[in-house]
């Protein structure tokens, strides 16, 4: 089963209504929160605080979830690859444009 997705219509993949190509399958745990989120707009829509971007010294911390296979990656596995490592189901490379609000880019 895994983690608890939160966020506006998530889909058995971690789809959301922002997100929800055939690509679209991760979950990115917030730092500010601990939970998970399909995207930074369900966050901001749902959480009710600011996002905080993932420091470079934690990228070792699972925070990113596959929607496929429900297996947690670290933020290092996730940002190195256009895919899961676990299950190969492949990410959407555009998700780098919006890495910024998860993870701190001064720090990458």
């Amino acid at each position: 089963m895994g983690p608890r997705v939160l966020g506006s219509p998530v889909d058995e993949q971690t789809r959301c209504v922002h997100y929800r190509t055939a690509l679209d399958v991760v979950a990115i745990r917030f730092r500010c929160c601990d939970q998970y989120y399909p995207c930074h707009l369900c966050h901001q829509e749902n959480a009710g605080h600011a996002a905080v971007q993932w420091p470079v010294e934690e990228h070792d911390t699972a925070a990113v979830l596959c929607g496929v296979c429900r297996s947690e990656l670290t933020i290092r596995e996730y940002l190195g690859s256009d895919g899961c490592p676990r299950c190969t189901a492949p990410f959407n490379p555009r998700c780098a444009l919006h890495s910024h609000l998860y993870f701190d880019p001064a720090t990458r």
